[in-house]
């Protein structure tokens, strides 16, 4: 660390301890309200949405309620896409969320299916996806996407769930831009440090290090020019050449 690192005062173990004790009544407070407004969410009442609208797969056009795999419940991450631009250039906020889901057993046990819906052509975005190593279901969304996010901004990040009852679809919840961060850990750790994110909006002491996302600064998923998880997809030899 160098002359300019500031830091926190020390403090003895004593003093330590009982200001952990203080801030640890409102951090159960807040988990005591995540649980409330997530008790509100499952009260929530749902909107049809057609199951047959077309998604694009592996093998070709298929449907909303196909996504499901049979499931009740499905979970989909709207991928923001540039079609025709080289893989530097997606989106490395969708890459940043999407990285992190990565074991979906835990959901699988509770009959939910996750799966990407690109709103880009499918060939070069499912490229994209075996390029970054990701295994989750992946779809195009190109077809029906006006359709699937009527009323919000089509080409936005958005995080969808969705219920079935036999063969009919029903939307529950939705949310876009900083809602998507419930995808991650990353940010959830970095919150833990006494650094925090290191991001210009945060309310943080003077002379902390907010490097990340200003003005002049790196972008805040990016490094040297691309999404920071493409780098380790190049040094392990793989292709990023999205054109077939």
């Amino acid at each position: 660390m160098n002359a300019q690192t500031r830091f926190p005062r020390v403090v003895d173990r004593a003093t330590f301890q009982a200001q952990i004790d203080e801030l640890r009544v409102r951090e159960k407070a807040h988990a005591r309200e995540g649980d409330a407004i997530a008790a509100a969410r499952r009260r929530l009442p749902m909107v049809e949405v057609d199951a047959g609208l077309e998604l694009t797969g592996p093998d070709g056009p298929t449907t909303l309620l196909d996504a499901f795999e049979g499931r009740s419940q499905l979970i989909a991450y709207y991928f923001m896409w540039h079609p025709g631009h080289p893989a530097s250039e997606q989106c490395e906020g969708c890459t940043w969320c999407t990285t992190h889901v990565a074991e979906l057993s835990y959901l699988h046990s509770r009959d939910i299916t996750f799966a990407v819906f690109a709103q880009g052509p499918y060939a070069e975005s499912r490229r994209y996806r075996d390029f970054m190593g990701w295994t989750m279901p992946w779809y195009s969304a190109d077809p029906s996407k006006a359709e699937l996010l009527v009323g919000r901004t089509v080409g936005m990040m958005h995080l969808v769930c969705y219920v079935r009852d036999g063969d009919r679809v029903f939307e529950t919840w939705w949310t876009t831009q900083r809602g998507v961060e419930v995808m991650d850990n990353s940010y959830s750790l970095m919150d833990l440090t006494v650094y925090g994110r290191q991001e210009p909006h945060e309310d943080s002491p003077e002379g902390w290090p907010q490097g990340w996302g200003g003005e002049d600064a790196p972008a805040l998923h990016r490094v040297n020019g691309r999404p920071t998880a493409q780098w380790s997809r190049l040094e392990a030899g793989r292709s990023d050449d999205l054109v077939d």
